[in-house]
């Protein structure tokens, strides 16, 4: 059996593990869209199709804005933008050829310095939403 001192994960003469922001009802660590609708399904009252239904809106939503060249903000969470990445030479790690990389769109993402603290520990999480 460990002992807490043993966690190199706790502070030094912390016998508590640190907060951590964990949904119960998840039994991976990945988040996916149909746990999202079940748990709407569970915490909002809404049957489970509608709770499919909106998560899926939702993701297309987002999808739709982003294609279309505009930036995704959201308060309290982060920002999705896209971002014009240059053309650029390459190399071919495996020939050593020279490769043309093309100009392109890549999606970013920033969190929001709210969700960096309660990630990190340094906030503590808001009630749950009911």
């Amino acid at each position: 059996m460990s002992h807490p001192e043993d966690d190199p994960t706790l502070p030094a003469g912390d016998d508590q593990p640190p907060n951590r922001v964990m949904l119960p009802t998840l039994e991976t660590p990945t988040l996916t869209k149909a746990e999202l609708a079940e748990l709407l399904f569970e915490r909002l009252g809404l049957n489970k199709r509608e709770s499919k239904d909106m998560v899926e809106a939702f993701f297309d939503l987002i999808h739709a804005t982003l294609v279309s060249g505009d930036d995704v903000k959201m308060s309290g969470f982060g920002n999705f933008n896209i971002r014009r990445k240059a053309p650029r030479p390459g190399r071919n790690p495996r020939t050593g050829e020279a490769i043309p990389i093309k100009a392109r769109n890549v999606v970013t993402f920033h969190a929001s310095h709210k969700l960096k603290g309660v990630v990190q520990g340094d906030i503590p999480p808001e009630e749950e939403f009911e």
